[in-house]
C-alpha cells in the first residue's frame, strides 16, 4: 500500500474516533443529566446520519458497480444486505451487552456489571461503521485514487464522525447517571470507538484480497448499520411513545447526510 494511500485512509478512520472522544467529552460540558428530549434528538439525528451514510456511502456505489458488470446486480446488494444483518444479529446474541431504555441484558449470560453492558451495546454496533469507512476508502485506491471519489470517501467518514457525537454523548451521560465519574465516563465513551479504525483498517486489508466481491462487502456494512439503526437508535429516540424530537431529528440527520455527500461526493 502506497504511504499517500495508507495516510488518506488512517486520516478517514482517525476522523472518525476524535469525533467519537469529542462527544464523549460532552459528558463535562453538562453539569446536570440530559433531558429526555435532548437525548432523543441526538439519537434520532444519529439514526438519520447513519442511513444517509449506508444509502449514499454504501449502497449506491455498490448498485453501481454491479448494474455495469453483472447480469443480475441484485444478488450481491440484496445479499450482502441480508449477511450484514445476520452478522449483527449473530453478535447480538452472543456478547453480552444491554440497551440504555432497558433493564434485561442480552447475549450470552454474564456478570458484568451495567455500565459494562451498556459500553459493549455502543461498541458492538460501531464495528459495522469502521468496516464501512475502510471499504469506501479501499474501493477508491482500487480504482485509481480519483480525488473526487476520495472526497466522497471523506464525506461518509464526516458523516459517521457526525453520526458519532451524539451517539456518545448520549452515552456519556448516561454513564454518569450510573454513578461514573466524569472523567470515567468520558474514557469510557471514548473506547467506544476503538473498534472502528481496528475493523476499518482489517477491511482494508481484506478488501485487496477480495476486490471482485467489493460489492458484497459494500452492501454488506450497509446491512449491518441499518440494523443498528433499526435495532437501537429509532428505538431510544422514540422511547416512552411517539415523540416528534426523534422524528424530526431522524429526517434533519437524514438531509445532513445528503447535503454532506452532495457537497463533497
Amino acid at each position: 500500500m502506497e504511504l499517500q494511500t495508507f495516510t488518506l485512509i488512517a486520516g478517514g478512520l482517525a476522523l472518525v474516533f476524535v469525533m467519537t472522544c469529542l462527544g464523549s467529552a460532552t459528558v463535562f460540558l453538562f453539569r446536570k443529566n440530559l433531558k429526555e428530549g435532548s437525548e432523543k434528538i441526538f439519537l434520532g439525528f444519529a439514526a438519520g446520519m447513519m442511513i444517509g451514510a449506508s444509502v449514499f456511502g454504501l449502497l449506491m456505489p455498490a448498485m453501481e458497480d454491479t448494474m455495469e458488470t453483472l447480469q443480475f446486480p441484485a444478488i450481491p446488494i440484496v445479499g450482502g444486505f441480508i449477511l450484514g444483518v445476520l452478522f449483527l444479529l449473530g453478535l447480538d446474541n452472543l456478547i453480552p451487552h444491554i440497551h440504555p431504555s432497558s433493564d434485561k441484558p442480552e447475549g450470552l449470560s454474564t456478570a458484568s456489571k451495567r455500565t459494562t453492558l451498556l459500553v459493549s451495546a455502543v461498541t458492538l454496533h460501531n464495528i459495522p461503521e469502521g468496516i464501512a469507512v475502510g471499504l469506501t476508502f479501499a474501493v477508491v485506491a482500487q480504482n485509481g485514487h480519483n480525488p473526487a471519489a476520495y472526497a466522497g470517501a471523506f464525506a461518509l467518514a464526516i458523516g459517521i464522525g457526525v453520526h458519532n457525537f451524539p451517539e456518545t454523548a448520549a452515552i456519556s451521560n448516561l454513564l454518569r447517571e450510573e454513578g461514573l465519574p466524569r472523567w470515567k465516563a468520558f474514557v469510557y465513551g471514548s473506547l467506544t470507538g476503538v473498534v472502528e479504525p481496528i475493523f476499518g483498517l482489517i477491511a482494508v486489508l481484506i478488501a485487496a484480497w477480495i476486490a471482485p466481491y467489493m460489492p458484497w462487502l459494500l452492501s454488506f456494512a450497509a446491512g449491518a448499520m441499518f440494523y443498528v439503526v433499526v435495532e437501537e437508535l429509532i428505538p431510544e429516540a422514540q422511547k416512552g411513545g411517539h415523540s416528534h424530537k426523534g422524528t424530526i431529528s431522524i429526517l434533519v440527520g437524514f438531509i445532513a447526510m445528503m447535503v454532506l455527500d452532495m457537497a463533497l461526493g
